[in-house]
């Protein structure tokens, strides 16, 4: 019996396995081979830590995905107990907004950016009359940061709603009847019953950012972020080894992020997804 039973589950995980060896163990063990076969060998993956322009490009894609986190959280936390707590007109369609950026593509997005924040934008437009000086910011790292929060809201909003739709009202009201400020209720209840949420939801936006091309294809005029550098040195400089070592770079900390958010939150992260 036991023996038919390994059997059976041999052939119930053999098409994941095969699935996951075809597109992912293969190609990165293909990824990690160019990777070394480049000039540089093996000293291509700490290439970045002593080529200034490779340094650069990652501190700044850290910097700006840790920055985007921030803000979309705290936006998000905001909007999505606002939204879960209260019924008015109107509700359904403001959420449906607000998770529509999840339909449009990266270079939408740049799009979108720049009609708002580009030479011709908006914002370009009520600044010049207002001003007299035209303010444009759509082809810098402040444009890839709105856009870069603009798509991530919906991922993380949703998360948010979904785990205060679980938080204990209880809670909240026994710590008003003892006192509590409304600023000590969220700090000392809302929060803390939020965490893993907003550890799973936080590493998801941060990873995403990291990784993100083509809002930053899209704005790419004075942005130096490390999947464009990957891009310029595969595409332009015919650099593959480079990019190949970039690549796995970028997956590591991405990866490395993911980890220990599913450590500190436990099996939310997956859900958060």
């Amino acid at each position: 019996m036991k023996h038919r039973e390994l059997h059976h589950l041999t052939l119930l995980v053999l098409p994941s396995l095969t699935v996951f060896a075809a597109f992912f163990l293969l190609p990165m063990a293909r990824l990690v081979m160019v990777a070394g076969s480049g000039d540089l060998g093996a000293r291509a993956y700490v290439a970045f830590l002593t080529t200034p322009r490779y340094l650069e490009s990652l501190i700044a894609t850290i910097v700006l995905s840790a920055s985007v986190t921030v803000a979309t959280l705290a936006i998000s936390v905001v909007s999505g107990l606002f939204l879960e707590r209260n019924r008015f007109s109107g509700r359904k369609i403001l959420i449906s907004l607000l998770t529509f950026p999840l339909a449009f593509p990266g270079v939408v997005v740049g799009f979108m950016v720049i009609m708002l924040a580009g030479r011709q934008g908006l914002i370009g437009d009520i600044t010049l009359a207002l001003a007299g000086d035209k303010l444009v910011f759509a082809y810098s790292m402040a444009g890839l940061f709105m856009g870069y929060v603009y798509f991530s809201i919906p991922r993380v909003v949703l998360t948010i709603m979904a785990a205060a739709e679980k938080l204990n009202p209880a809670l909240e009201e026994a710590a008003r009847s003892l006192g509590a400020s409304p600023w000590l209720v969220v700090k000392d209840v809302i929060l803390p019953g939020l965490k893993p949420a907003l550890i799973a939801s936080g590493a998801i936006c941060f990873a995403t950012a990291m990784g993100a091309f083509g809002t930053a294809f899209t704005l790419a005029t004075d942005i130096d972020v490390l999947p464009m550098t990957i891009y310029t040195e595969f595409t332009l400089n015919a650099n593959i080894a480079m990019a190949a070592a970039l690549s796995i770079v970028l997956g590591l900390i991405t990866w490395i992020a993911l980890n220990a958010a599913r450590s500190l939150a436990g099996s939310t992260v997956a859900a958060a997804g």
